[in-house]
């Protein structure tokens, strides 16, 4: 009995080294592992929309070509529109950052008629508010140097669309089932690829209606928001409220504490029902991650891959507890990072 356990500990411990040395390989190659995993998941988005045209008889170079093209444009538009928005906001920081001041101080004299006193200079040194709306563009611009490998990016999105019907049974031979009698496979695939793409559609529904919120409300750098809130919206609930921040600050500096709350009473609308109502309606299902789990897989990808590390964390989580699924001796760790309600069904 002893000798099983030593020999169960001394695998663990190999594991462990093994998954040690992966990551440190990982993060030192970043540079690389970066635009390839940005590569993966914008081609398993865009493989349902080849797999619409094949149907009605679309030859698969024009489909491919298609949605290259379209990505294209769609990005070029997108980076002349937020560079420019971006630019102006950075212009206006230091006048946005005065104005905040000058608004907390008000509001500090207002608490302090109902006899709650904060001092402003503690506020001012450990909660300073512009440097949320920093951090927003921050993120942004860590997302344009990552897409400045553009070229390396569409190249391999394209050669990945062109092999996407072959690697499941690639796949298949490589793990010794020439017969395709393994489900666990295909069931990872379909998995993976319909989370990404559904997530994607519902990122960019979310994006559009928030800009039209703000436009209409007349906050500066709406597009900027805009798309902040697409890019965080693949992180569930926590990406929301970071994306809400900074233009709800923007909207208090502008007219007021009225219209930052209708700003911020926007984005809880559109979040509630596109993460409560149509998003459960278009995947059938949870994606069964704890918001523990999102948090952690937030930070942890985040220091592995930088900026695209947060933006896929969950995706990449999501493709770890998929993969752990998949087999019986792994299970265990899968239902750990399952939600309370899916505990049964990890």
């Amino acid at each position: 009995m002893s000798m099983e356990l030593r020999s169960s500990t001394a695998k663990s411990l190999v594991v462990l080294a093994c998954l040690v040395v992966v990551m440190a390989g990982v993060k030192s190659a970043s540079a690389i592992m970066v635009p390839f995993f940005l590569s993966v998941f914008i081609a398993i988005a865009c493989g349902p929309i080849i797999h619409w045209t094949s149907r009605f008889g679309v030859p698969k170079w024009l489909s491919i070509s298609f949605v290259i093209l379209l990505i294209v444009v769609f990005g070029f538009l997108l980076a002349g529109l937020v560079g420019q928005s971006m630019a102006e906001f950075r212009e206006n920081l230091p006048q946005y950052r005065s104005k905040l001041d000058s608004e907390f101080e008000w509001v500090v004299a207002k608490l302090a008629d109902f006899n709650i006193h904060i001092n402003s200079e503690l506020i001012a040194n450990h909660l300073d508010p512009a440097t949320a709306m920093s951090v927003a563009t921050n993120f942004i611009s860590g997302m344009g140097g990552v897409l400045s490998n553009l070229f390396l990016i569409l190249l391999t999105v394209i050669f990945m669309l062109f092999e996407a019907d072959s690697i499941p049974r690639r796949l298949h031979i490589a793990l010794s089932d020439p017969d395709m009698k393994l489900q666990h496979i295909d069931r990872f695939i379909r998995s993976v690829n319909s989370y990404l793409a559904i997530k994607t559609v519902v990122s960019l529904g979310t994006g559009i209606i928030i800009g039209t919120w703000l436009y209409v409300m007349g906050v500066d750098h709406f597009m900027l928001w805009a798309v902040l809130a697409f890019m965080l919206n693949f992180i569930p609930n926590i990406g929301s409220i970071i994306a809400a921040v900074p233009a709800v600050l923007i909207a208090f500096v502008q007219y007021g504490i009225a219209s930052a709350g209708f700003a911020a009473l926007g984005f809880l609308l559109v979040n509630t029902i596109m993460g409560n109502m149509v998003e459960p309606r278009l995947m059938g299902k949870g994606m069964g991650l704890s918001t523990l789990v999102v948090f952690l897989s937030l930070i942890f990808w985040g220091w592995l891959l930088g900026t695209v590390g947060m933006l896929l964390s969950v995706p990449l989580t999501m493709v770890v507890k998929i993969a752990l699924e998949s087999r019986e001796e792994s299970k265990w760790l899968a239902v750990l990072l399952s939600s309370e309600g899916n505990e049964k069904n990890a």
